[in-house]
Order: C-alpha cells, then structure tokens, then sequence
C-alpha cells in the first residue's frame, strides 16, 4: 500500500456538498472507492481531485482522467465516467460484460436503487488510473 497525497481543489467540497442528500452518499462512496484503489497502486503516489465541466474529476501521472456525476436530467441515475477515446469501456465490456450498464464508450451507469459491484468497480478504477502503462495490454491488466 502506498502513501497517497491527494491535491484537492476546494472547489469539488461544494460540489458534492449541493448533491440532494440520497445521491450525496453514493458520490461520496463512489469518490471512497477511488481513493481506496488509489492507496493500493504502486507508484501512484499524488493523486489530483479537481473539477471538469464541473464535475468531480481525478487525474494522476499515469492514469486516464475518470469524473463521477449526478444530473438533474436523470435523477434517478449516477455515473461513473472516462475519456470516450479510450478503450477503458470497451474493456470493461469484454471483461465484465453486463456487469455494469454502460452509456456508449465514455461511462458505467449506476440505478439509485443498484448494489455496486465493488471487487468488479474497483479494477475499472485501477484501470483507469494506470491506463498510460497498461493501455497496450489487452485487457488492461485486469
């Protein structure tokens, strides 16, 4: 396990703070599960939580950008999601398959009444913040 620094933007508080309170727990988990996973990857190190297109965003060295959001359109949904031109999804699609509900290539969709496949969740977020060094594998060392 790894001594994680997280180099917060005060900004994201606020953010999850305007959350209606249901859907302020299940970001906060989502955001657990990603500092969780973050703890346990080697070479890690720091860690950025920050805002883009206003939503809760993490970016390391060698990772992929991964945001979680909440939308007014869909209030019964929340979602976890990565960069469209990637191939995390696609990836997660192969490996897990209907483990999770997908929106296109670009994020996993989760139901407020779902029950987060965590084991599953955890490895698409290690993906996602190691996925410079493990994009060439075909299963992104999942």
């Amino acid at each position: 396990m790894t001594n994680l620094k997280v180099k917060s933007n005060p900004k994201v508080e606020s953010v999850f703070a305007n959350y209606p309170d249901l859907v302020r727990d299940k970001m906060l988990f989502l955001r657990e599960l990603v500092f969780e996973t973050a703890k346990k990857i080697d070479g890690i190190g720091e860690i950025e939580e920050t805002l883009k297109w206003g939503e809760p965003s993490f970016i390391c060295k060698n990772g992929s950008t991964l945001r979680m959001d909440w939308k007014d359109k869909n209030p019964n949904q929340y979602a976890v999601y990565f960069k469209c031109t990637s191939r995390l999804v696609e990836t997660f699609k192969l490996v897990f398959k209907k483990t999770f509900e997908y929106e296109g290539n670009r994020a996993i969709v989760f139901q407020m009444g779902d029950e987060i496949p965590i084991a599953e969740l955890k490895k698409c977020i290690k993906a996602t913040l190691t996925y410079h060094k493990v994009k060439q594998l075909i299963t992104l060392e999942i």
